[in-house]
């Protein structure tokens, strides 16, 4: 069993978002299997018609065994339930986990999250920092870390790459036809190609407008649903002046590097060490893993990125509630040299900040011109303080 880092509240309600197929529901049998629970999943048919039909109906099967927890999977399904379970906190004290795609697809339905009755917390596919001994960058990079694929089945080579696409077309089909959150589905599928072809890059909305055949207005729409399903997430452009880093451009990175692959329709296929789908993919990898281990140890940093008129470029700026900003630069290969310090060099001098690192696959540490050159693994504990 994988011990998952993130620390979930033994005596608070709780939501627990993450995307399809993160690992909520296995986390929560486990966190709760010495507990008394109603379970309630609204991915069983029956249940949904019968709770949806009547939201009450929830309070009605807890006075049956009058459990202290009740979890409730893929809350957004019924987004009514949050009132019931709002009168259920306050008239009867029970405790609620309740899970779901997307916090922000709540609010836009109009549920108020409890009125701050229950703490937020953020599932992710496996980190390398959870897989340990067990985890393999070629197949973190080429496949991805969605806990089917490394779990007690393992999928691999044409299995891993059959879930990988059913995935892609489960998320279409589930969270997107289903929810209703377009219109019509051939266009938002040429804009997922056209987005998983400018990962990690600065998004160029013309061009996915040009690829996807779709207007402006839907581009930034379209951005809005993977964000709203947590498929991916903006890195924002850094700068001291917060109105000239809401006017810069953004990049945007999807949630998992098998995804990536599925819509760019190359899953399956070799990747090549020292390519540029493997640089892509290994930032793509790397920034996760931040993204992870910032939302597992509940921290309050802020991520962006820096690129100069010149481009000149740091990968990742990491802004903390005190202190001074931290510079990282990513890089893949196994080797690294003065010459992949020179944008990280450039641009520190110019920019207050407490520390810089070189991440990288060198298994050799060196320090550089006050640039901390780790492999990646290392850096992450150092940077996370990890044991």
């Amino acid at each position: 069993m994988i011990h998952r880092n993130i620390k979930l509240p033994e005596s608070q309600s709780f939501f627990l978002f993450g995307p399809r197929g993160s690992g909520k529901s296995t986390l929560l049998k486990q966190h709760f299997q010495h507990k008394k629970v109603l379970w309630l999943d609204l991915l069983n048919q029956r249940t949904e018609f019968e709770l949806s039909q009547d939201p009450d109906r929830l309070l009605d099967l807890w006075k049956k065994n009058r459990a202290p927890w009740i979890v409730v999977d893929e809350v957004q399904k019924i987004p009514r339930l949050l009132d019931v379970a709002h009168r259920g906190i306050e008239e009867h004290r029970i405790r609620f986990a309740l899970t779901g795609s997307s916090a922000r697809k709540l609010r836009r339905g109009g549920a108020n999250l409890l009125a701050g009755r229950a703490v937020e917390r953020q599932l992710h596919p496996f980190s390398a920092m959870e897989l340990k001994n067990e985890f393999d960058l070629e197949k973190a990079l080429a496949f991805g870390l969605l806990p089917k694929l490394w779990s007690e089945d393992k999928l691999s080579g044409s299995d891993a790459t059959d879930f990988l696409y059913a995935y892609v077309q489960t998320y279409l089909k589930e969270e997107v036809a289903a929810e209703q959150l377009v219109r019509n589905l051939d266009p938002f599928r040429r804009f997922l190609v056209s987005a998983a072809q400018s990962n990690s890059t600065i998004v160029n909305r013309s061009k996915i407008e040009r690829d996807a055949g779709v207007s402006s207005r839907q581009v930034s729409r379209h951005f809005e649903i993977l964000i709203d399903t947590l498929i991916g997430f903006y890195l924002e452009p850094f700068h001291l002046s917060v109105r000239k880093r809401q006017t810069a451009k953004s990049k945007f990175y999807f949630f998992d590097t098998g995804v990536v692959r599925a819509l760019q329709n190359l899953a399956g296929e070799t990747l090549s060490t020292g390519s540029y789908e493997f640089g892509n993919l290994f930032k793509t990898f790397l920034i996760n893993e931040f993204v992870k281990l910032r939302a597992a140890l509940n921290l309050k940093w802020n991520f962006s990125y820096l690129r100069t008129k010149d481009d000149v470029e740091i990968d990742l700026i990491i802004e903390k509630p005190r202190g001074k900003p931290v510079l990282i630069g990513i890089k893949s290969a196994a080797k690294v040299g003065p010459d992949d310090l020179q944008s990280l060099l450039h641009i520190k001098e110019d920019l207050d900040h407490s520390a810089t690192y070189l991440l990288s696959n060198s298994k050799v540490g060196a320090e550089i011109e006050n640039v901390r050159c780790l492999h990646w693994r290392s850096g992450l504990r150092e940077i996370f303080a990890l044991d």
